[in-house]
């Protein structure tokens, strides 16, 4: 059986090591615009009900963007600690092969 990277842990969204990263902001472009779908998924959600789009279950509307918003910010924090996570392991394989990456100043 395959277990991918050495210490992974399977069915683990966010693992310990990610705590150590700074949290996103939270006027993100990309949250600002989970939560704009949220809101675009509410005005979907009236009027395939046939409510008035804009007026109906305003409530509604912000429950789903908050809910958009906040598993947006779940998931760019897992997106950033498997950069991280990548970033990491990249920088350890050209520490550890020198001769494969030049300095880029050395022309031949």
């Amino acid at each position: 059986m395959m277990s991918g990277r050495p210490g992974h842990e399977p069915l683990t969204f966010l693992p310990d090591e990610s705590r150590s990263l700074p949290p996103p902001k939270l006027n993100d472009p990309r949250l600002v615009y989970t939560g704009f779908l949220g809101y675009c998924a509410g005005l979907l959600n009236n009027a395939l009900r046939m409510r008035p789009v804009f007026k109906a279950g305003l409530h509604r509307q912000l429950l789903y963007v908050t809910s958009f918003y906040f598993v947006g910010y779940f998931v760019l924090k897992r997106q950033e600690y498997l950069f991280a996570v990548r970033d990491h392991d990249m920088f350890g394989y050209m520490k550890l092969h020198p001769e494969d990456f030049p300095e880029k100043g050395i022309s031949y």
